[in-house]
């Protein structure tokens, strides 16, 4: 097998499948990953996930979990209370992305700079 980088196989550049095109599509846009990484934790209120997710917006964290939810990755859970409270919570499929995540943090901690995690 080739290296990577290596010109073996001057054949013409494969497309990216569809797989791959349909998940970034979806977890490659700002925020996302971080709002499935909080309710991989536990179902979650709304204003306890802004709190988790320093400088989201409550409109783009509104847009994300739409998009979650229309992707069948997140459910929306109503408590009539008293008072009315809302949370989320991953579905079965949404859940399943929780070795992927774990192996892109792993990866990010040996070879991205910096450190993003709380201070400790």
């Amino acid at each position: 097998m080739p290296e990577l980088g290596s010109h073996e196989d001057a054949g013409p550049c494969r497309q990216v499948d569809d797989g791959m095109t349909r998940v970034f599509q979806l977890l490659g846009k700002r925020w996302t990953g971080l709002v499935v990484s909080v309710l991989l934790q536990r179902p979650v209120h709304f204003a306890e996930l802004r709190r988790a997710i320093p400088g989201i917006s409550e409109r783009m964290l509104s847009d994300r979990l739409s998009e979650l939810g229309a992707a069948g990755l997140v459910v929306r859970e109503v408590d009539e209370g008293p008072p009315l409270r809302v949370s989320y919570r991953l579905t079965e499929s949404g859940a399943a992305l929780a070795p992927a995540l774990k192996e892109l943090g792993t990866w990010a901690e040996s070879h991205l700079p910096g450190s993003g995690g709380c201070p400790g």
